[in-house]
């Protein structure tokens, strides 16, 4: 029976086209991996929290924290406090964009540019972004804005370095053939580089989504109230471990969508300038 199973599902791979299946063994392939961070969830969990003592931790485990998971789901306040941190996320990574963008395109134009400016960005991209936290609360008076602030200041620099990166790997012949034909610097950034730089651009936000997404939850410590940040928090304070169990998992979840979400646009912006 197991050996009939098996070559029918032989024939059906081979028989798909080779995108289908390599989407298909993609899938297969992602549901065995969190499968087996689930099965490691379960071993480490009882391990360390069904041991005597450790009787309070148990809302760690994967039964307490999925019926907290499901409660969540009919929960407005989490709701709510998905949409509040994804707005702080999304307001931070577009100042920074503001920002980076044309940095990022005007260091990788010119050469001297990106002389002067690479000891201040790699010293600056090399503190860290909570450590601006006790700054950011004495310039700004709302918390929204010393979040936001935190934010940009963590997305802000792989945003520059990636695009001057792509800037520099744009095809020189392209710009010789250009400037040749009389077109000016503004002109080569506008309708050359930037869209040569766009695969590098989209990876920029990739990698800025990715630093935003672990900075906010400790961001959102300050005093607000809302935000995934503060539902931990209150969770925590009120010991509801296996609600903020549900609460990291849920902050996995929402970033791995978003993480997907621009993975589809690069692959749709890719080609091979070749």
């Amino acid at each position: 029976m197991a050996d009939s199973v098996l070559i029918m599902l032989h024939r059906f791979l081979y028989g798909m086209a080779p995108h289908g299946r390599y989407m298909l063994m993609k899938i297969l392939y992602g549901l065995l991996g969190a499968g087996l961070f689930f099965i490691a969830w379960v071993f480490i969990g009882y391990a360390i929290f069904a041991r005597p003592g450790y009787e309070q931790f148990s809302g760690f485990l994967p039964l307490p924290t999925l019926k907290a998971m499901a409660a969540l789901m009919v929960d407005p306040h989490f709701w709510q406090g998905i949409h509040a941190s994804l707005r702080r996320v999304v307001v931070g990574i577009t100042i920074a964009f503001v920002i980076g963008l044309p940095m990022g395109l005007m260091i990788g134009f010119y050469k001297k540019l990106q002389i002067v400016t690479h000891t201040p960005i790699q010293f600056l991209r090399m503190i860290s972004p909570l450590s601006w936290m006790p700054i950011a609360l004495l310039v700004f008076h709302s918390f929204e804005w010393a979040i936001y602030f935190l934010i940009t200041m963590a997305t802000v620099w792989p945003i520059i370095l990636n695009t001057s990166h792509g800037v520099s790997q744009v095809n020189p012949h392209w710009i010789n053939m250009a400037r040749n034909q009389g077109a000016r610097d503004y002109q080569l950034l506008l309708r050359i580089i930037m869209p040569a730089s766009i695969p590098y651009i989209l990876a920029s936000l990739r990698l800025a989504l990715g630093v935003a997404w672990i900075v906010l939850v400790p961001a959102e410590f300050l005093g607000i109230s809302s935000g995934l940040g503060y539902i931990i928090n209150d969770a925590r304070d009120t010991m509801e471990y296996d609600r903020l169990m549900a609460i990291i998992i849920a902050i996995g979840v929402v970033g791995f969508i978003l993480d997907g979400g621009i993975e589809m646009v690069q692959r749709a912006f890719s080609w091979n300038p070749a």
